[in-house]
């Protein structure tokens, strides 16, 4: 199922700048206002974790965390005062460069968590709207499984751009021997509405996310799925994992996030799904309760 506890980690923003335009992004409407988590905060976490042992490991984020200039000095103190794994959160294009890698993995990183938006170069730069992306992710890719000594976990968001493409994401990925986990995200807005047309309907999803599914499993990968309802899962309904690590991040992030409002579902009351998020106010706006598709889980 899956590989990692994210009771485990604890993300700390530590960028919000990127040099990708997702079309899928989230906060692309905040980045200009959200702010870092200040160096600060930052030697405070190191503090906490030195002197009580928490957590076992960091997540570097931010809207790409390779473009921060000290990171390999936030690396390396982290490593300093007591985790035992670092993560990054990154689109990976950075990484096709080797020198870079070999730093990286120099000063601590152990955990790569690298987003992946499409199986080839049109469909993963149609999607990040920067031509050339796809190929320095994978070089990037091949270089960390080349030099070796780290995990790798990759991220996938499903929308109408890339629902179908989901299968051949993992072929494309197949040769990657450091590739221990896989997660697919379902795509929400943080807005009341699908603005931009890129919510894909349940039924559409469903097929594709458990065919990429079973092949990706078929590799040896671990899964995780977000934001999908449990009970579309069947067989892999298992691999729902919607919780995650202790976030720091700034405050006024999570304002915006609300605005998505998770938990609705017609059968909220008689299920006994403990994961599930059920269903966005975008997504009801646009396809309905879906009360036909939805069941709700036994109680055991």
């Amino acid at each position: 199922m899956t590989r990692f506890d994210n009771r485990d980690y604890v993300s700390m923003t530590m960028e919000f700048r990127c040099n990708l335009q997702c079309v899928h992004c989230m906060i692309e409407g905040t980045m200009d206002r959200l702010r870092p988590e200040s160096d600060a905060r930052f030697d405070e976490l190191l503090a906490v974790n030195a002197r009580e042992a928490r957590w076992k490991g960091l997540i570097l984020t931010g809207s790409e965390i390779t473009l921060r200039k000290d990171l390999l000095q936030l690396v390396k103190r982290a490593r300093q005062s007591g985790f035992s794994h670092v993560r990054i959160q990154s689109h990976g294009m950075a990484l096709e460069q080797t020198s870079f890698c070999e730093a990286l993995l120099e000063a601590g990183v152990d955990e790569f968590f690298i987003s992946v938006a499409g199986s080839d170069p049109r469909r993963h730069d149609e999607i990040t709207t920067v031509p050339g992306s796809f190929e320095k992710t994978l070089r990037g890719l091949e270089n960390l499984d080349r030099l070796g000594g780290a995990t790798v976990l990759t991220n996938t968001v499903i929308t109408r751009r890339s629902v179908d493409d989901l299968p051949a994401i993992v072929d494309a990925l197949a040769h990657i021997k450091c590739l221990a986990q896989m997660e697919f995200w379902n795509y929400w807005p943080m807005r009341e509405d699908d603005e931009k047309d890129l919510i894909a309907p349940l039924g559409l999803v469903t097929p594709q996310l458990r065919q990429a599914v079973a092949k990706a499993q078929s590799l040896g990968r671990s899964i995780e799925i977000k934001n999908m309802p449990q009970c579309m899962l069947g067989g892999d309904a298992n691999l729902l994992v919607n919780h995650q690590p202790h976030l720091y991040v700034d405050e006024a992030f999570w304002a915006e996030f609300g605005r998505n409002g998770f938990y609705q579902c017609v059968y909220r009351e008689r299920c006994a799904s403990t994961e599930c998020l059920g269903l966005t106010t975008a997504y009801i706006r646009k396809f309905g309760w879906e009360d036909g598709m939805l069941a709700p889980i036994g109680r055991t």
